[in-house]
């Protein structure tokens, strides 16, 4: 049995620590499972505090569980959650008092905001007072996190990964949350947003903030770090001058960047490509360009990476490639042959050639397949294969992703963030595609199970695989042999060179996806 995870703590008043947890512990319902050992914490007033561990350490069960709101199949074990030097409540008593006291962010707030509601609806939901004091607050704090006026009035399905995490956020701070949970708030986020994050979070004197992250930038702007991987820790002083506790010194990575020497192309790109795109637009909704004149030769081998500031359509250059998003104008080519626009048009060799890892797994696994029986389908789907034999195959992808056997046994409202994302991943890679598109493939994942999957994906190259990635993290695009970056709706080529220069990425921002 693991022990229990014990982090140096200071004798206080409830005054100067209204969070104490004692003991907090997580199991699974069915079989008892330990999902987070019992677990000491403080949160004090105006501190923000980093959670950190590796992927499936219960990180998200700990935000959860703080405030009485785990999802079906799981339990807490022990221990308790006390605001103030009183107990917080269970079952109803713990709704109320998240209303009063809570602002929460999850790891796929897309999938949490209404698609048909606005920006300003969904933002300001929970606000009371004057519709002028209302729109006031509203705008107050999208001004906050950069979020552009024109986007108020965008329905929430219309965001992009990015935009929908601070559109949650900013829902979540509108009503000026004592305590604010937050679970990988930056997946989505370039630098240059991130930093505007950091800051938001940050002014908040009275507040005190929970966020679970494997975000360098954010884990060096914490006050404090939890690892529950290893309780032991060492000290040094945080920028606001007090005292925070670091399991090692944490560094932050500076996202790649075009410069003005092309990238080397990989000797495949010299060959036909496996799928050739040719003058792609692609649009928004309301019919507004978002990607212009896009032309792309994938070769088999070849790993293209597109970066570019959240919202500026790097999603929907992906989603229009896999035939989930209708473009305008322009043409998709497999092996030379054209490839239909919409999914629904392709034949059965033409879908299976094609697969997309999405940004939010969770809301692309269907909740009611355990793990094993999702991988398996495309076996069985798209080769025929049999039973015992697809079983036995779907093992070995998990396994290729760092996924135990008994993964295979659950569902996806069981697993963790990033386990879902490997889960999806395994299953694209059932059915043994020709050209991968990731979108964020590493978001969710500790850096150790970031650095498997990448490796992973390098030997699929070599037997031939094709990758476009869309991705914020430069352990991703150093992957790659080429990298573009959205500019003003187009693609252009360079390098991973330096540092992220600062750039105001509004004008860009108003396009969605």
């Amino acid at each position: 049995m693991r022990q229990r995870v014990e982090h140096p703590i200071k004798s206080a008043t409830s005054d100067s620590e209204p969070l104490v947890v004692t003991g907090l512990s997580v199991r699974r319902v069915g079989d008892g499972q330990l999902v987070l050992p019992a677990t000491d914490l403080r949160l004090g007033a105006g501190e923000v505090v980093a959670v950190v561990g590796t992927s499936g350490a219960g990180k998200s069960s700990l935000l959860h569980a703080l405030v009485d709101s785990l999802p079906t199949g799981l339990r807490r074990g022990g221990g308790v959650v006390r605001w103030r030097g009183r107990p917080i409540p269970e079952g109803r008593a713990a709704r109320r008092w998240r209303r009063a006291h809570c602002g929460y962010v999850g790891q796929d707030p897309i999938l949490a905001l209404n698609p048909l509601w606005s920006v300003a609806r969904l933002v300001g939901e929970q606000l009371s007072g004057s519709r002028h004091n209302r729109a006031l607050r509203v705008r107050e704090v999208c001004d906050l996190l950069g979020l552009p006026a024109e986007l108020a009035s965008r329905r929430g399905g219309e965001l992009s990964g990015g935009q929908a995490q601070r559109v949650a956020l900013a829902r979540a701070l509108a009503t000026e949350p004592d305590v604010l949970l937050l679970d990988e708030p930056t997946s989505a986020l370039d630098a240059a947003t991130r930093r505007v994050i950091v800051e938001a979070v940050r002014a908040r004197p009275d507040g005190c903030t929970l966020l679970v992250t494997h975000d360098p930038f954010l884990i060096s702007a914490a006050d404090r770090v939890v690892d529950l991987a290893r309780p032991a820790t060492v000290t040094r002083p945080s920028p606001a001058g007090r005292r925070s506790t670091l399991t090692r010194p944490s560094t932050v990575m500076s996202p790649p960047v075009r410069s003005s020497a092309a990238a080397p192309l990989a000797p495949g790109h010299r060959t036909a490509p496996l799928l050739a795109v040719q003058g792609l637009q692609v649009a928004r909704p309301d019919g507004a360009p978002l990607l212009e004149d896009v032309h792309l030769d994938l070769a088999q081998g070849s790993w293209t990476a597109v970066l570019g500031p959240s919202g500026s359509g790097k999603t929907s250059l992906l989603y229009a490639i896999v035939g989930r998003r209708a473009r305008q104008r322009g043409r998709l080519l497999l092996r030379g042959h054209p490839l239909p626009p919409d999914v629904r048009q392709r034949d059965r060799e033409q879908r299976r050639a094609v697969q997309l890892v999405g940004q939010h797994p969770a809301g692309e696994l269907n909740p009611a397949y355990r793990v094993g029986v999702a991988v398996a389908r495309p076996l069985a789907v798209l080769h025929g294969v049999g039973r015992r034999d697809r079983a036995r195959e779907a093992l070995r992808l998990l396994g290729s992703v760092g996924l135990a056997a008994e993964i295979a046994h659950r569902r996806p409202h069981a697993l963790s963030g990033g386990q879902r994302q490997r889960v999806a991943l395994a299953r694209a890679l059932a059915a043994r595609p020709g050209v991968l598109l990731l979108d964020e493939p590493t978001s969710a994942l500790d850096r150790a199970s970031a650095a498997m999957v990448l490796d992973l994906l390098d030997r699929l190259r070599n037997d031939g695989l094709a990758i476009l990635s869309v991705t914020h993290d430069p352990t991703v695009a150093a992957r790659a042999d080429r990298v573009l970056h959205v500019h003003h709706r187009r693609l252009f080529e360079g390098r991973t060179d330096g540092p992220l220069p600062h750039t105001d990425n509004r004008t860009e921002e108003s396009d969605a996806r």
